[in-house]
């Protein structure tokens, strides 16, 4: 629909930004409380599960943590992880189950506070004005790619990790990939096992073990508390929410992703990423360095269920300690393209935030939302979905229900405060 200029805009006493596990999950409990609202997808609901995510892609976590309110995850498999067409069916299920009113292939362009109260959206599909706005549109939204790119040979082709699909889509010949973390080190995995001829740019992202003393690490995890952390409980507070995911696989039931056993099968290795001249791409001098701080954390995180599992008196199999099973002792800074035969570039190294279409004095001098729990120090506007709003799984399908249910109480205390101001616009004399 487009409002015209002497129109009535359309009014929603709640207006969310974003039709993901997030946006669905707070119009569930919004409607639970009899809340006018309307979801405003940019795309269609689940876009980014639908289309962003390569064909052997599956979730790090186990089944059991798959939370949303009132769809848990009921298969037969709870300690496995599903795969991607199986995510997508869970997700399929739960936007049937929660039936939001909708409106898709709609864009927010603006959305600024009124002076008479609530807030004015500027759409793609027109105006609407809304008492409270909520933003669950997440934190992904641009793929990150170096100015570097621009001067990569004209024949290599380069992709971002939301475009990469499987090893057959690329060209022959080798492939540089470009960072460690969730995404790059199992799309690295995806095309070694294929045979493919990898060389990978390490960063500085963690590890963990997928098993352990004879659990998975994440039930020990959850034993622990660790789920339910908030984050200004967590030893780097707010800092955490710039941490790298650990990288580790749910691939084929579960297992460790290590970097040194990739390596030991031929797979090359290299630091950052740091310049590119004349066909040859240089890396820092970082490498050991980085594998040592990966297995320190992932050796850390198995001491720390070691303490937990002594304390508890738990009878488990015996504690082990990680050693490196193999060392760099060559040249990591240096690949020359074409003698390496490389054809390809996947860039691995995230995504970046874009809130500019949001007019609130709501954001740090690094341009990330302040808030406490999701809701900022601006009445009615609130985020949603973003990781370690409130704990690890803010993010994830394990937590987003707790914080969508906090927001939701908020918001129906909000309209209390002020159930008809943004409704009725001031008389000005």
């Amino acid at each position: 629909m487009h409002a015209s200029p002497s129109s009535v805009p359309a009014h929603h006493a709640v207006l969310i930004v974003g039709g993901g596990q997030a946006g669905l999950s707070l119009s569930h409990y919004l409607q639970q409380r009899g809340i006018d609202h309307l979801v405003l997808e940019k795309h269609t609901p689940m876009h980014a599960w639908r289309t962003q995510r390569w064909d052997a892609f599956c979730l790090v976590t186990p089944n059991w943590q798959c939370k949303l309110p009132g769809h848990d995850y009921d298969g037969p498999e709870p300690h496995g992880f599903m795969k991607k067409d199986q995510i997508v069916a869970y997700l399929e299920a739960f936007l049937k189950k929660v039936n939001p009113p909708m409106q898709t292939g709609v864009t927010v362009q603006h959305v600024k506070a009124r002076p008479e109260g609530g807030y004015a959206v500027q759409t793609t599909a027109g105006l609407f004005t809304a008492d409270q706005v909520v933003v669950a549109s997440g934190g992904y939204h641009e793929p990150v790619v170096p100015r570097l790119a621009e001067r990569l040979p004209a024949h290599i082709t380069q992709l971002h990790s939301e475009q990469y699909r499987n090893p057959q889509s690329l060209p022959e010949g080798g492939v540089l990939v470009v960072g460690s973390g969730q995404s790059g080190a199992q799309i690295a995995e995806d095309l070694h096992l294929a045979g493919k001829r990898v060389h990978l740019a390490v960063g500085d992202a963690p590890r963990c073990a997928r098993f352990y003393r004879g659990r998975d690490v994440v039930d020990w995890l959850a034993d622990m508390g660790y789920y339910d952390m908030p984050v200004d409980q967590h030893p780097l507070r707010e800092g955490v929410r710039d941490n790298t995911n650990h990288y580790v696989t749910g691939r084929d039931g579960g297992r460790d992703i290590d970097l040194r056993a990739f390596a030991k099968q031929g797979m090359k290795l290299y630091g950052l990423l740091d310049s590119l001249q004349d066909g040859v791409v240089s890396f820092q001098d970082n490498l050991k360095a980085a594998l040592d701080q990966a297995d320190k954390v992932y050796n850390g995180i198995n001491a720390a269920i070691d303490k937990h599992i002594a304390e508890q008196g738990i009878d488990a199999p015996a504690c082990e300690v990680y050693e490196p099973v193999w060392q760099p002792d060559g040249n990591h800074t240096r690949l020359d393209l074409a003698a390496e035969g490389i054809t390809s570039v996947i860039w691995c190294i995230g995504f970046k935030p874009d809130f500019s279409w949001l007019d609130a004095p709501v954001f740090n001098g690094r341009g990330q939302p302040v808030h406490h729990r999701g809701v900022t120090r601006q009445a009615g506007l609130y985020f949603l979905g973003l990781p370690w709003l409130y704990t690890w799984g803010s993010g994830r399908f394990s937590g987003v229900a707790r914080d969508a249910l906090y927001l939701a109480e908020a918001i129906e205390k909000q309209a209390l405060r002020a159930p008809v101001a943004a409704r009725e616009p001031a008389l000005h004399s």
